[in-house]
């Protein structure tokens, strides 16, 4: 593994996809995210992402971040897949928002929880979405994050949390004086053995590997040096990852939708019908080719809007990702699920991927919000497309 440890960022992009792969190659199936986690950060697979390497950056390459979740994809886990991403796409790059001008002599407990999540050896959960209000209306939060002389005091909730069950780390984003104007909110690292934190498993049977949960903090105090960045750009900061994040979605539900697609043709090439194979049937065809131009539909959106949106941090690329998305996944398993006929309940049919699948028109703004956002862009998007 040692010549794997040594990659740089400027690893091609075919070298990058066997980076990634024979990381996993000794994982096993079934294994906890954090274990995955581990071994991309062992082979460098995680710093090589970024324009700046250790020291973050914008994604530098989208096509490795397609990769790497085509790689975790593969493994089938739905759940772990999820964990990568949210710490890839969107925990990693806020939380190296915090660092910036030359390197302090003793590093920020920011900058050493950044190098132990790079490296593979810590998880961080990104706490945004608040518990007593909708997962959209982020400026409508009550976790308050309080400066008071030298310390910082979260206060409040956070629910539906990636990672929270297994991170060592919590990403909190909190609200630092009243209003919902953008400058009202900030960024703080919470280590989740700190006094005050209470983390709840969520009572769910999907996206397991996910570690899904919720965050109570009780008066949590800590020093001053756990701000990420500065106080009132957390917003901001946020909106500036998010097109990446929902890039990154997009990817994953290529690389989900395509896995299911090549299973579903398979169960429909061994099962018959008075001696004929499903596959045969007129209809059963019609039925998954349309499946299959939708996919490769989504697949072109995100080859055409990757840079854009990863390193233009464009949030109208965004927001087309995110409805393509939440129009493409749910249609497309459906209907592989219908195909699959009673398979589909299976252990690994498509009705349970389906279900887990859901997150991907929920997770970061739901469908018709997104929708909302790409019909408010409307004079730009048919201007471009008219030019």
């Amino acid at each position: 593994m040692s010549d794997l440890a040594s990659a740089s960022p400027e690893t091609s992009p075919a070298g990058y996809r066997k980076l990634v792969s024979q990381a996993l190659e000794d994982v096993p199936a079934g294994a906890p995210a954090a274990d995955v986690w581990r071994a991309l950060g062992a082979a460098g697979a995680l710093s090589a992402l970024y324009a700046g390497g250790n020291a973050l950056g914008p994604v530098a390459d989208p096509a490795r971040l397609g990769a790497l979740l085509r790689a975790v994809d593969a493994r089938g886990d739905n759940g772990a897949t999820l964990s990568v991403l949210v710490q890839a796409a969107s925990a990693l790059p806020v939380l190296g928002s915090g660092r910036s001008g030359p390197a302090p002599a003793a590093p920020s407990p920011v900058a050493a929880a950044q190098a132990q999540v790079l490296a593979g050896t810590a998880q961080v959960a990104l706490a945004a979405t608040d518990e007593a209000t909708a997962g959209s209306d982020l400026s409508g939060l009550g976790t308050e994050l309080r400066i008071e002389g030298d310390e910082l005091v979260v206060q409040g909730g956070k629910r539906w949390v990636t990672n929270a069950g297994t991170a060592e780390y919590l990403l909190v984003l909190g609200r630092h004086r009243p209003g919902r104007h953008f400058t009202s909110f900030g960024w703080v690292l919470v280590p989740a053995r700190t006094a005050g934190v209470t983390v709840r498993t969520a009572a769910t049977d999907l996206l397991v590997n996910a570690a899904t949960g919720h965050i109570a903090f009780d008066s949590v105090r800590l020093p001053a040096d756990h701000l990420v960045g500065r106080n009132g750009r957390g917003m901001a900061v946020f909106a500036r990852h998010m097109s990446t994040e929902r890039l990154a979605g997009a990817q994953w539900a290529v690389a989900l939708t395509s896995r299911v697609l090549a299973d579903t043709r398979e169960r429909l090439r061994r099962r018959t019908v008075d001696g004929e194979p499903l596959w045969h049937n007129a209809a059963v065809r019609q039925g998954f080719a349309e499946c299959l131009v939708r996919v490769t539909q989504l697949r072109a959106l995100c080859d055409n809007l990757a840079e854009t949106a990863a390193k233009g941090q464009d949030l109208s690329a965004g927001a087309l990702l995110k409805s393509a998305v939440g129009l493409t996944v749910d249609p497309v398993l459906a209907r592989c699920a219908q195909l699959q006929g009673a398979d589909g309940f299976a252990a690994s049919g498509a009705q349970g991927i389906r279900a887990e699948a859901a997150v991907l028109g929920i997770g970061g703004g739901v469908t018709e919000l997104m929708l909302a956002g790409v019909a408010d862009l409307s004079e730009q998007l048919l201007t471009e497309l008219r030019a």
